[in-house]
């Protein structure tokens, strides 16, 4: 059996935490490395210090990129966005693979993971679940189906500490059912509404994003119909759903050509 090494970025988050016990409870999978960034006070102590004795202990926290990484052969990124995009820039002069599921990435630097993804294979994906996966398929083919007749509108709620709105998730299904309706997604967005705000256009698709709480990522997609309308809803218990399935996909991502991978790719 082929043993993947994998780093992990940002290994004392909330999502950090959750994918380092996923690598660790998988047979093919090996923590190689752990990276946080220069503030952290844990920089320097082993990780099972650090976590309370949840992971080896010959493992130490590094905020050198390139030694928490030497000997990897994938890392899996949930951090913000600049340390995202500077350990992109490190892992392309390095030629390792990234998978990033840090969240806002604005157009340009979603230009940075095409530019990157012609040296290293990257996976990025706001939403890491399976459930999600299938929820872009399925949200495409519907708008498809269901053609013109039927609008849009998409509500996610989150957490309260969440920064960025609408949601990744929320922007991907607006894609996936406005491409599905052969439209632009940037011209469909409509971000909550207010006043006299007038008919609803006919290409328009809203996003209502809600905060407050510990909800780890609720996602409900509407398509609103004369006479009826369709509901589909995906529900995050735990953020463990997003570990897995991040580690699902470095496993995948490890040993592949360069590009830029979605999850379709990957499941």
């Amino acid at each position: 059996m082929t043993i993947i090494k994998a780093a992990v970025c940002g290994a004392l988050g909330r999502m950090g935490r959750k994918v380092i016990q996923a690598v660790l409870a998988r047979p093919d999978m090996r923590l190689s490395g752990i990276i946080e960034g220069p503030d952290c006070p844990q920089v320097g102590r082993s990780l099972a210090a650090a976590l309370g004795g949840e992971a080896p202990a010959d493992l130490t926290l590094t905020a050198d990129f390139a030694q928490g990484v030497r000997g990897a052969d994938v890392y899996i990124d949930f951090t913000t966005i600049p340390a995202s995009l500077g350990y992109l820039a490190r892992a392309v002069e390095l030629g390792l693979p990234a998978v990033i599921g840090t969240t806002g990435l604005s157009p340009a630097d979603q230009e940075r993971l095409i530019k990157a993804g012609r040296s290293i294979p990257v996976l990025w994906a706001p939403n890491m679940s399976i459930g999600i996966s299938a929820l872009y398929k399925v949200v495409g083919d519907l708008a498809r189906t269901l053609g013109p007749d039927y609008d849009v509108e998409i509500v996610e709620l989150h957490h309260r500490h969440k920064l960025d709105a609408p949601s990744g998730t929320a922007l991907k299904l607006l894609e996936a059912a406005a491409l599905g309706k052969s439209r632009d997604p940037a011209l469909s967005l409509v971000s909550g509404r207010q006043g006299q705000a007038g008919p609803r256009r006919d290409e328009e698709i809203g996003v209502l994003a809600g905060r407050g709480g510990d909800v780890v990522g609720d996602h409900t997609v509407y398509f609103l119909g004369p006479g009826e309308r369709l509901e589909l809803t995906h529900r995050a218990h735990t953020r463990d759903t997003f570990a897995r399935g991040a580690v699902r996909v470095a496993a995948w991502l490890a040993g592949r050509p360069p590009g830029l991978y979605t999850l379709e790719d990957a499941f």
